[in-house]
């Protein structure tokens, strides 16, 4: 099935590096995307039997949205990535998903920096960093370029009770109020392939909309694929962005799917 979610895919230019200079601390100084605009409860959270679970201020110990979705998982998505571990072997598959974990807590990191100081720093000498430096810089000149305010990063989330998570930011974006999610992948994505991402940011966007009182009803993916490279690092082809966008009038559908996938999980467990 086809979801009705707006999808772009644009080709990158390679980013220009940015340095930490007088000039560019000048700027970062000014830089006024970052607006925090709420204050965000401080979330503890644990892993047990398996699961991450997160300390909500009501007391409770509730699963994570990652954690839900997971455990509720269709049989057929399980029996695809076992083929795959099977396929590459689990040693290997293991690495793979260790280097794109790696790769995505990075280009995070420098996200971070650049929305909160308005500058990213060096790429280092590290050429194992160097992806993530690009990638990053994708995602700043392609996606965040539509983004005016972002009122947090890694904000804790949770409804009362329910569930818990941790979105990458909230904001505004092209005028509208929503989640943002920062992904990287090492191969593009279909639109077939990210429903999780959907329930991802509804779940947040309800979360959100519970504890602080929003009506945010939209929510953006920002992606950036892993561009190949050579033995020193250095890229042989452009990287590729992606965005995905879950718009207003297809929420109640996402809000619909993520209720369902909840209560299965709580049947489950």
């Amino acid at each position: 099935m086809t979801m009705p979610v707006k999808v772009l895919t644009k080709v990158l230019n390679l980013p220009t590096l940015i340095f930490a200079t007088p000039a560019v601390a000048e700027k970062a100084s000014e830089f006024n995307l970052y607006k925090q605009k709420f204050e965000y409860h401080t979330l503890s959270r644990e892993s047990v039997d398996g699961k991450r679970l997160y300390a909500t201020p009501d007391g409770k110990k509730v699963p994570s949205v990652t954690t839900v979705l997971d455990k509720t998982k269709p049989e057929e998505k399980k029996q695809a990535l076992n083929e795959w571990r099977r396929r590459v072997g689990v040693d290997r598959a293991q690495a793979i998903t260790t280097e794109a974990a790696n790769r995505g807590t990075r280009m995070h990191t420098y996200l971070e920096r650049y929305i909160k100081e308005g500058a990213m720093p060096d790429r280092g000498s590290n050429p194992y960093g160097w992806d993530s430096h690009r990638m990053a810089q994708c995602v700043i000149d392609q996606g965040l370029c539509n983004v005016s305010e972002i009122w947090g990063v890694e904000i804790p989330l949770y409804f009362p009770s329910l569930y818990a998570g941790t979105t990458d930011g909230v904001g505004i974006h092209l005028g509208e109020e929503s989640i943002l999610d920062y992904k990287q992948t090492n191969k593009p994505k279909k639109e077939e392939w990210i429903e999780d991402y959907y329930l991802q940011l509804t779940a947040y966007a309800l979360a959100h909309n519970e504890v602080y009182g929003t009506n945010i009803r939209k929510g953006v993916v920002l992606m950036c694929v892993k561009p190949p490279v050579d033995d020193m690092g250095n890229p042989l082809a452009r990287p590729v962005y992606q965005e995905f966008i879950l718009t207003p009038d297809r929420f109640d559908y996402w809000t619909d799917q993520w209720w369902r996938r909840l209560e299965q999980y709580y049947l489950l467990d």
